[in-house]
Order: C-alpha cells, then sequence, then structure tokens
C-alpha cells in the first residue's frame, strides 16, 4: 500500500520538528519553503515554492493525506500584507487535495483574558494581529462546516526550546543579554506568570491532530508546563550556564507607546504587550486527556534551551 505524503509548508523550527517526527515515524513528508530548504532526512523532500501561489502549492499537495500550516510570514508589520493570501491559498490546497488541514496558530485571538486559556474560551483579539489570525480561523472552520474541507488548529504559546530563533518571541531576545552577562530591556512586568510550550511539544500536537478526526473541526491548545515569569525562567537559564542572575530593566509601557509611532516593530509589541502584565496561561488539558500528550520534561526543557542559547549568544558577541 503506498503511503500518502505529508506536507509541510515552512521550515522553521516547528515545521522542521514536525517533519523529522513524521519522517522517523515511516512517514513520506513533503517540506515546501520559498528557498527549497529545510530538514534533511530519507523520507523528506524539500521543494522550493511560493506557498501564496494556490495553483502550485495545490500541484505540490496532490495526494497528500494532511496539509500543515507552519508558514511564517516574517516580522509583525508584514501580517496584513502577508497573511490573507497565503491562508486562502493553504485553504484552497487542502480542500483541492482533499488533504486534512492542520495550521499552527497561537493565543493572540484571545485578546486579554481573566483566568487560564481553555479550548471553549471565546475569540476575542484586542489588536489587528490576533483579529487577522481569528479570521484566518473563522475561514477554514467555515469551509470545513460547509463539507468542504476537513480542518484543525493547534494554538501554541510563546515557544521554548533550543531551536527556537532569537527572532521569535521576546524571551529569547532576553536571553541573548542575559545568558552572557549583560542586562536587558524587558516589555511588561518580568514577574507575572506565563505558559511556555515546547517546540516539540507543538509538533506532537500537530501530528496528533492531523491523524485523530476526533480534533477535525476544532481548535486546541498545546500542552506546556505549569506558568513560569520571565524572570523565574531566564534565572533557572542562566543557573544552568553559570550566568547568574538576570538583570532586568523594565521599558514603561508610556515609553514603549510613544516609541510605537516611529518604530513600526515597537508599536506592533505594544499591541500583544498584554500578554506579559498580567498572568497568561494555558490550560490544556483537554488536549491531554483526548491524545495523550504530555508537556516536554520542565527541567530537561532547560537544560537543552540553556546550552543551545548560551552558545547562540556567545557566537554572536564574537
Amino acid at each position: 500500500m503506498t503511503l500518502q505524503t505529508h506536507l509541510v509548508i515552512g521550515a522553521g523550527p516547528v515545521g522542521t520538528a514536525l517533519a523529522l517526527r513524521l519522517a522517523e515515524a515511516g512517514e513520506p513528508v513533503r517540506v515546501a519553503t520559498r528557498s527549497g530548504r529545510g530538514p534533511e532526512h530519507d523520507r523528506i523532500e524539500r521543494i522550493a515554492l511560493d506557498a501564496s501561489d494556490p495553483d502550485r502549492l495545490a500541484e505540490a499537495a496532490r495526494g497528500s493525506a494532511v496539509v500543515y500550516n507552519c508558514a511564517n510570514p516574517g516580522a509583525y508589520p508584514q501580517w496584513e500584507r502577508v497573511w490573507p493570501p497565503l491562508a486562502a491559498s493553504i485553504l484552497h490546497a487542502a480542500e483541492a487535495s482533499g488533504a486534512v488541514l492542520v495550521t499552527l496558530g497561537n493565543l493572540y485571538g484571545y485578546g486579554p483574558v481573566d483566568g487560564p486559556m481553555r479550548r471553549d474560551t471565546p475569540l476575542h483579539p484586542s489588536d489587528h494581529k490576533g483579529a487577522l489570525r481569528a479570521r484566518m480561523w473563522h475561514d477554514a472552520l467555515a469551509a470545513h462546516r460547509a463539507g468542504r474541507v476537513r480542518v484543525t488548529e493547534a494554538r501554541a504559546s510563546d515557544y521554548l526550546g533550543p531551536t527556537a530563533p532569537q527572532s521569535n518571541g521576546l524571551l529569547p531576545r532576553y536571553a541573548a543579554a542575559t545568558l552572557v552577562g549583560k542586562s536587558a530591556l524587558v516589555f511588561g512586568d518580568p514577574d507575572q506568570p506565563h505558559s511556555w510550550t515546547a517546540v516539540d511539544d507543538i509538533a506532537a500536537t500537530l501530528a496528533a491532530l492531523g491523524r485523530d478526526e476526533r480534533a477535525w473541526g476544532s481548535a486546541w491548545l498545546v500542552p506546556s508546563n505549569p506558568p513560569a515569569s520571565v524572570r523565574e525562567v531566564l534565572r533557572e537559564l542562566g543557573r544552568r550556564v553559570d550566568a547568574g542572575k538576570p538583570r532586568l530593566r523594565r521599558m514603561p509601557r508610556r515609553a514603549l507607546s510613544a516609541a510605537g509611532t516611529v518604530v513600526p516593530l515597537l508599536r506592533e509589541v505594544a499591541g500583544v504587550v498584554y500578554q506579559f502584565e498580567r498572568p497568561f496561561v494555558v490550560d490544556a488539558s483537554e488536549t491531554t486527556e483526548t491524545f495523550g500528550i504530555e508537556p516536554t520534561d520542565w527541567a530537561a526543557l532547560l537544560d537543552a534551551t540553556a546550552r543551545a542559547w548560551h552558545d547562540r549568544a556567545q557566537r554572536s558577541g564574537e
């Protein structure tokens, strides 16, 4: 019997981890990126294409069992321009091929919440990035309910893990300074509890959602360890590489808002800094109960992350 291919769009930390997980499980995988780069494995075929081209992507998806949207459209200011045609193209490819569409999502669509985020927490975005992600999900869900395609989504908090790049979230940026003994300028309150999601746990969740029909037609939160503040995580990372306690300087909200009037990226950060001004906690117990996915051991995750991020920070300072 010929195995159907899994098409992974994007080869960032999650797309790479997912493709390797599927390949190691014996599944044929196709990884699509603009450059044609991606993880190397006997069962992985790497192809170069622009995923926002619906015809080329539909051709690449032909014969696929699952299409995984792990695309990264770049910096926040590009989202409104890049995401809509990209998401529409990926949805079209899944529909045309008959594949299940599994999207890598985030928590922006929930906006500020009181209490932990759960699978039944309603989407109530407070900035345009969250509204955009909510529209993407509603478009996919409408297609699912119309019987055109089967869809699901895995929603992850901020990434933690050795392969998480410095450009992917605030914590790796802070760690690039604190792990080599420098002070870091931080946004929000570094002592608020915050959920962090291991890259490998996101990949495990995406793989599970693609093969289990109980997942389809709904979004699921990725299992994460108990929350820890920015200061706590940086302290634990620093302890593992003898970097000492992190020295953190807070940027006042008013200063961030003022800087955002002239720096587009800081304006976008101001729109989501609420995530670090109050508890930002995930309750993914329903995902664990349904699919048996447990978060990576916290100590082991910190051990691997500290070594990798410390080495990276040292190289960048040379």
